[in-house]
């Protein structure tokens, strides 16, 4: 089978196999960093290759090797070549350090253990070239330590074994017009296999994909197509949520901002939305503590104004430690409701942040879980005066075991700033799921039913309740779904005659049976007796 004839699910089928065998005795967690990077670098490299070849920028001779063109530019000549690539792209790669220089070494025995630093030292010092862009390029290529014991005791053992890493990157890559999706799909597919591997771990970066279609369909209801739609996810992980956004918005154009506090992650997510197309100039990425310090913000005359957006889609670490000092109630993200999320709970400090940066007729979207819903004092007070300003829109319940975090099952709390309905929409979709293994997965049928009767706003019998406020406020705000969502079965009612029939044939059938078996023992007495 050649690379054009496989398909995509097969490309990753054969990725990830190849990856188990090379990762020896790394965690997932671990060997991700090296696979990804250099299925990331490998992107790069041959995007900048087309752009050189689309600009006409070489002297390319007849049947030759765009890279090899690249090699014979004048070294004086190289430096204008990087600016050139960097105003562009974002970042500028040189000719002794491309993806197709690196293999040819690998191939000819030639590749240096010290040129593996080299090649991200320089990439380093090229991401300063434009700095717009630096930001988005800068350290992205950290985490690949070089020197890690595993992957070797030597310096020779240790690039053998990252070579190996390229060439497998270098065998499964597609050439086709396509292949920058296909990568992109191969790349979201190894991430979810690695979450998958990692377990609990997991769970600082990945969100289900099936999980991620149902806030993204939601949030992209009624999207305008005038302008760029504006999305964030202040808790981004791998940026897996911001994709499917785009992906719901079918070619849309898109503008990307994600703030994520683990560095490594946030790298990852750099890598995945670029792996994905998504032009440098189209995202703002930032690596902070979204709770400590508001962002995203804008300098208008002096003054900082938050950023609003079309979506806010976020699957924050659940029930998590945060810095509630007092001061924070004067902070405008929290001052409005009155009280701070608790210390060991932070979940509704992440609902009203996501609040504070939605646009009047913005939705948010988010997973957390399900104490969100009843849980008393600051959390009370908090969630009262949400449902008072009449920011919530609807409560889904979601199945148990969807996460590779966690088992726990999960709500999704849909808000708006600017409401016209005074109701809220619960809708129970816990049975709706096909288990597979130990994982619950959301069919697409769970998925369209969660969103039709989301968009249909109204009562389905055992599954959607429309609540007014007055219902509400007579359940002293608890939004526990039972309480709104019957879905108690009965039982069918039994009739007495046709059980007592039942009993009595079957005392008729078992004294048959003894009579039978007294004979049958009978027959066999008078056999041993002869």
């Amino acid at each position: 089978m050649t690379e054009e004839a496989m398909t995509v699910n097969q490309v990753e089928t054969k990725m990830w196999a190849m990856a188990n065998e090379l990762r020896g005795n790394m965690s997932p967690s671990e060997f991700q960093t090296y696979i990804l990077s250099f299925m990331f670098y490998q992107y790069l490299s041959s995007h900048q290759e087309s752009y050189l070849i689309d600009q006409d920028l070489l002297d390319i001779q007849d049947g030759e090797d765009p890279n090899a063109a690249f090699l014979r530019v004048p070294v004086d000549e190289i430096e204008d070549y990087l600016q050139d690539i960097a105003a562009v792209l974002g970042y500028a790669i040189r000719p002794e350090f491309t993806w197709k220089t690196l293999i040819n070494k690998i191939e000819n025995h030639a590749l240096r253990a010290s040129d593996f630093q080299d090649v991200f030292n320089d990439f380093e010092k090229n991401a300063e070239i434009n700095p717009e862009a630096t930001a988005d390029f800068r350290g992205i290529f950290n985490d690949m330590n070089l020197t890690n014991s595993r992957l070797g005791t030597t310096t020779d053992a240790r690039a053998k074994a990252l070579a190996g890493i390229m060439q497998m990157v270098q065998e499964v890559r597609l050439n086709d017009a396509g292949g920058r999706d296909v990568l992109g799909s191969v790349y979201e597919y190894l991430i979810g296999q690695f979450a998958a591997d990692s377990g609990k771990k997991a769970g600082e970066f990945y969100t289900p994909h099936q999980v991620s279609q149902v806030l993204a369909r939601i949030v992209t209801l009624g999207a305008k197509t005038d302008r760029p739609f504006r999305v964030y996810d202040p808790t981004m992980g791998s940026g897996s949520l911001l994709l499917t956004v785009q992906n719901e918005l079918n070619g849309g154009s898109v503008h990307f901002s994600g703030q994520e506090l683990n560095t490594t992650t946030y790298n990852l997510s750099r890598m995945n939305l670029m792996m994905h197309g998504v032009d440098y100039q189209n995202m703002q990425l930032h690596n902070a503590d979204t709770l400590e310090s508001d962002w995203p913000s804008q300098e208008t005359n002096g003054v900082s104004r938050p950023e609003m957006f079309d979506a806010v889609v976020a699957n924050p670490p659940y029930s998590a430690n945060w810095d509630n000092d007092d001061r924070k109630l004067k902070d405008p993200r929290f001052e409005p409701y009155g009280k701070l999320a608790p210390k060991t709970k932070a979940d509704y400090a992440f609902v009203l942040h996501a609040l504070y940066h939605l646009d009047k007729d913005g939705t948010a979207a988010i997973v957390l879980p399900h104490g969100v819903l009843f849980r008393g004092a600051a959390e009370g007070a908090i969630r009262k005066a949400i449902i008072d300003k009449n920011q919530l829109d609807a409560v889904i319940g979601l199945p148990a075991n969807l996460f590779y975090s966690t088992s726990i099952p999960t709500i999704v709390l849909v808000l708006k700033k600017n409401r016209t309905r005074k109701d809220i929409l619960f809708i129970d979709a816990s049975q709706g799921f096909e288990k597979v293994k130990k994982q619950n997965f959301l069919r697409n049928e769970d998925i369209d039913k969660i969103v039709e009767t989301y968009k249909a706003r109204e009562d389905v019998d055992k599954y959607a309740h429309v609540a007014d406020l007055d219902e509400i406020k007579a359940n002293d705000y608890n939004l526990n779904i039972p309480r709104y969502v019957d879905t108690f079965e009965e039982e069918a009612p039994i009739d007495i005659a046709a059980v007592k029939q039942e009993i009595k044939d079957v005392d008729a059938e078992i004294a048959k049976l003894e009579a039978e078996f007294a004979a049958m023992e009978a027959e066999l007495v008078m056999t041993d007796g002869e």
